[in-house]
């Protein structure tokens, strides 16, 4: 578990071990702070995006990147026939303390096991895929996982916002031979360190053209207030 960062806090904030949030450091020369108590929000506390990726889950649900469960939580209230899946020990522990029934620990590439028709990817769940030219393998995986006719629900965002803008109003991008969303990682709790990672985050129009590629229609559902928005993708006949 110590290198199970996330998991661990997770584990800590279930049992009533609460006493700080994780620290994120980024890349882009960013710290920030992401709290525990955020991670076991409720279907009301939910941003929009993520109540409305909800309401269109249809049939199987399979739920990447489950975290603490509450979005698994939330469908299987519902009578929806829901699966977890997390690669944290410790997400999948607090998931099944929390009450989720069905709850897979495997990374999503090493998983292979029913078909579903519904696959979520919410709270930038995309970012698996670390880098741009790491999606095509993503999104083939996934479609390996539906079922005929089924769907991928996911939400990013366009992190174009957070470079500066020239006169002419172009953003200035660090010319450092990558996409600009291709963002690494490092989480600390309680002084503990976990390993750097890679993380995507992805404006629509290039998920729309890798998604083509893949054989998979992708339509825009609705965009928040940010640069976020939620997208559905589909297997073609």
């Amino acid at each position: 578990m110590s290198r199970d960062i996330f998991g661990m806090a997770l584990i800590d904030f279930q049992k009533g071990n609460y006493s700080e949030d994780i620290i994120t450091f980024s890349s882009l020369d960013e710290k920030d702070i992401l709290p525990l108590p955020y991670l076991f929000r409720d279907y009301d506390a939910m941003p929009l995006i993520e109540q409305k990726a909800l309401d269109l889950c249809r049939g199987t649900v399979l739920d990447v990147g489950c975290g603490s469960g509450s979005h698994s939580l939330y469908l299987q209230n519902k009578g929806v026939e829901v699966t977890g899946l997390d690669e944290s020990e410790g997400a999948v522990c607090t998931s099944k303390l929390r009450g989720v029934k069905n709850v897979i620990h495997s990374n999503i590439y090493d998983y292979s096991g029913m078909k579903f028709d519904t696959i979520l990817l919410l709270m930038n769940g995309v970012g698996i895929a670390g880098r741009l030219n790491g999606l095509p393998r993503l999104l083939n995986h996934l479609e390996g996982l539906l079922n005929p006719g089924g769907q991928i629900l996911l939400d990013s965002s366009d992190i174009i916002y957070m470079f500066q803008v020239d006169d002419d109003g172009g953003y200035r991008i660090p010319n450092h031979g990558k996409y600009y969303g291709e963002i690494e990682f490092t989480m600390e709790y309680k002084g503990l360190k976990s390993a750097t990672f890679n993380w995507l985050y992805l404006d629509y129009n290039s998920l729309k053209q890798i998604a083509e590629q893949q054989n998979l229609s992708c339509e825009l559902i609705c965009e928040g207030i940010h640069y976020d928005y939620l997208a559905m993708l589909r297997t073609q006949p």
